[in-house]
């Protein structure tokens, strides 16, 4: 028996396990949700199995949290570990979050701005404002 079997983890593991091993996700049920979405991809191969089985050197994309998240496994873990231990699992490959505001220009800015201290918006404001939310 290798050394990998003993201790649980044999050449490769579960996605949906993986995933709740790394910490990218609090509970396996998560897991198996955001694979069973089909937004998930191993190796640029949409997966929508819970079962199916990654291993080291294989890359994972998947939208989690509002974010485009791009991670390389690196080890396979027996057990789901602390936040340390968790983070040696893979290596971070996401693009940086786009930065949204009036700084960056052709990017929407927030929806009607109203300025400080102006009270609560008007039933006339709401309708403006959903108008405007609409089109």
């Amino acid at each position: 028996m290798s050394d990998a079997s003993r201790n649980g983890v044999a050449s490769g593991q579960r996605i949906d396990k993986w995933l709740w091993h790394a910490r990218i996700v609090k509970t396996r049920t998560l897991a198996t949700r955001l694979v069973a979405s089909a937004r998930l991809r191993v190796n640029k191969t949409k997966t929508a199995r819970a079962s199916h089985t990654v291993r080291p050197g294989d890359v994972l994309t998947f939208v989690h949290s509002g974010r485009i998240r791009v991670l390389k496994i690196l080890a396979l873990a027996a057990r789901r570990g602390p936040a340390a231990e968790a983070s040696a699992l893979y290596e971070d490959l996401s693009p940086e979050p786009q930065k949204f505001g009036p700084d960056r220009a052709g990017a929407p800015g927030p929806v009607g701005p109203r300025p400080r201290g102006a009270g609560r918006p008007t039933k006339r404001d709401r309708r403006a404002l959903a108008a405007l939310r609409q089109r």
